[in-house]
């Protein structure tokens, strides 16, 4: 794919800290205090203002702080047809904390008509209509998780093959449902698309996929490579039949709740399906911990490829030690050339709508501290 929009020197992954007053507003909203257009105007107010933030911070690359949804991927789900809002039997399992049982579950023929998230778009695009340098992008959760999702208990694997007794029927629609999407948002001026997937953040942990083997007596090894090729074709089947002129990057991460984290390996095990053969252009990657492992498997990026070292992290207002973060770029450019790195957080700042326990300065003071080591590095 050609490069011709982001990643950008300065950049990050989307989410935001919640203001007071949206946090507020959802909850009168859930408790029936407030009707929906009311909602939809306060929200539009934390937009605009955050918009105005993100450039003011020297972002290229602006969203709306996914400010309309509670979790990063779970509203995208449920704007389908076909797809039900369920509570499973639990919550994801983060290392200190366990989140809410919110879930996905097919009910009907998935499709992607009339999709919410588009007029969700029109509104930040025309926000930066006339603002010059700076663009729109937007983010969605990975066709991968969509099905990970759909697969995440037996009560959910029992469902998905009642509606979707074949295989190869499931994945064409899903395969139909998020291209739709995407044509819909490309017809609406979307040049940048952000693809988030945990599922290779998954995957690299050992813990879990002995656990998941374990079920189906399969060793860690086997579930692994099972599940990278089922995951990169679902992916691929959207990435490789985008719209032209569509620039696709996807974001990975181990986790991002409450500034909590769920799996732990470095890239190797997954770098040559990830970063050796799936159909993006860029790579936003995790790289504030021991837990993301070492810079080694960046030698399977396909050259061309830009990778964003997410070497800040989103989980804590501390600010990094910039020598020690310039020092980490060097050694990342040992593996992909210096010209097609770019800097960001591990993570968003609020991937559900609980947020990271940090406040809004310190995530203004992660971006500025972005900013200046670009300007150190790059001459940026």
């Amino acid at each position: 794919m050609t490069h011709t929009h982001a990643p950008y020197r300065i950049d990050h992954v989307g989410s935001f800290l919640r203001p007071a007053a949206l946090v507020q507003a959802r909850e009168d909203f859930a408790a029936g205090k407030i009707s929906q257009a009311d909602l939809t105007k306060v929200e539009n107010r934390a937009i605009r203002d955050l918009v105005e933030k993100e450039i003011a911070a020297g972002l290229k690359s602006v969203t709306d702080g996914e400010f309309r949804r509670a979790y990063w991927h779970l509203d995208f789900f449920w704007g389908f047809g076909g797809i039900d809002h369920v509570q499973a039997a639990q919550g994801y399992q983060f290392h200190d904390e366990t989140t809410k049982a919110d879930s996905a579950l097919v009910i009907g023929k998935i499709t992607g008509a009339n999709h919410p998230f588009v007029e969700h778009y029109k509104f930040l695009r025309d926000l930066v209509a006339d603002v010059d340098g700076v663009e729109p992008k937007y983010t969605i959760p990975a066709p991968a998780q969509f099905y990970f999702e759909l697969i995440r208990d037996a009560e959910h694997v029992e469902q998905l093959n009642t509606i979707y007794p074949d295989f190869a029927a499931v994945r064409e629609d899903i395969k139909q449902a998020y291209l739709q999407v995407i044509q819909d948002l490309y017809d609406a001026g979307l040049r940048t698309l952000q693809v988030d997937d945990c599922t290779w953040g998954v995957l690299v942990d050992d813990n879990f996929l002995t656990a998941w083997g374990a079920a189906q007596g399969k060793s860690k090894d086997e579930v692994r490579r099972e599940l990278a090729d089922l995951f990169l074709t679902f992916n691929n089947d959207v990435y490789q039949n985008v719209p032209a002129g569509l620039t696709v990057n996807t974001h990975v991460c181990r986790g991002n709740f409450h500034s909590t984290w769920a799996s732990s390996g470095g890239y190797a095990p997954i770098a040559k399906e990830l970063l050796g053969e799936e159909a993006v252009n860029a790579y936003f990657l995790e790289f504030d911990t021991d837990r993301a492992g070492g810079f080694e498997p960046l030698a399977e990026v396909t050259p061309g490829k830009g990778v964003v070292l997410g070497l800040l992290t989103s989980k804590s207002g501390q600010l990094e030690n910039k020598d020690e973060v310039i020092a980490r770029i060097k050694e990342a450019s040992q593996y992909v050339p210096l010209e097609n790195l770019y800097l960001s957080t591990q993570c968003g700042f609020a991937s559900t709508e609980e947020g990271n326990i940090l406040t809004e300065e310190d995530q203004w003071k992660k971006i500025g501290l972005i900013k200046e080591i670009v300007a150190e590095v790059w001459g940026e």
